[in-house]
């Protein structure tokens, strides 16, 4: 094995091993309970952060992933399934994963919501072939849960993350650098 010691080979194979074993359990009931954690989700949401009712109202679309299960030690990576709607109606189906390296230990999960504001991000969200979390993303998280309101954040931002939640010891949940694919439940 070059470039990789037997200790750190059994460390990644141990973390994937753990972040399988989170499992989101969405995995092999397809569409129905891909759709209906989603919908739990969403529920669960505008309960906690009613002024995420408006942020709906204004996006183009909006991507939920009910369940990421986030794990590291060293190495580490998050998987999770989740829908595109439009209009209120699921269209697509997504996946979303990460891989991290560096200085981390701990498991998390937690549910996060992409609002595409703009048909043009929606577009470019649909069309691509595997669309990356990255510095156009602008994060509406407010410890005041019932405070977040479409005014936290400007109508210009094209892609707006909720991330909600969070239970696990792994601190902090970011979407950079998660990877975004269309699926088939």
């Amino acid at each position: 094995m070059s470039g990789l010691s037997r200790r750190g080979f059994l460390i990644s194979v141990g973390a994937t091993g753990a972040l399988t074993a989170c499992g989101n359990g969405i995995g092999s009931d397809g569409a129905a309970a891909i759709d209906s954690r989603v919908f739990g989700t969403l529920s669960q949401m505008y309960a906690d952060y009613p002024g995420t009712r408006e942020l709906r109202e204004k996006a183009s679309g909006m991507l939920v992933m009910p369940l990421v299960t986030e794990a590291g030690f060293g190495i580490g990576g998050s998987y999770g399934r989740g829908a595109l709607m439009i209009n209120d109606a699921v269209v697509d189906y997504y996946s979303a994963a990460a891989a991290s390296f560096g200085l981390q230990i701990g498991a998390q999960q937690y549910s996060h919501v992409l609002f595409f504001m703009t048909p043009e991000a929606l577009s470019e969200f649909r069309h691509s072939d595997g669309w990356s979390a990255g510095g156009d993303v602008e994060y509406a998280i407010s410890d005041q849960g019932g405070n977040l309101s479409a005014d936290t954040v400007t109508a210009l931002d094209p892609v707006i993350a909720v991330i909600f939640g969070q239970a696990g010891l792994h601190v902090g949940a970011t979407l950079e650098g998660t990877k975004y694919t269309r699926i088939l439940p």
